[in-house]
């Protein structure tokens, strides 16, 4: 889903950038990243490196958040 003139959302960010996003550390986004992960972050590999868009992290932030409550 593109947001109209919206380039912030649709962005591929690193998993730094990601990183700083959320405010944890590098190694808590690459073990969100693997296959055996429960809960694992909606990223896109290309070749070794992952990238993530901003709007489908803070989705899946809301959904983690969603699914404690419901807990």
């Amino acid at each position: 889903v593109m947001n109209n003139g919206d380039e912030n959302n649709t962005e591929l960010l690193t998993v730094h950038e990601i990183a700083r996003f959320l405010k944890v550390p590098v190694s808590w986004v690459y073990g969100h990243t693997r296959k055996r992960s429960i809960d694992r972050l909606p990223g896109y590999r290309l070749g070794k490196y992952w990238r993530f868009r901003a709007d489908e992290v803070l989705a899946w932030v809301q959904r983690q958040r969603r699914d404690r409550e419901a807990a």
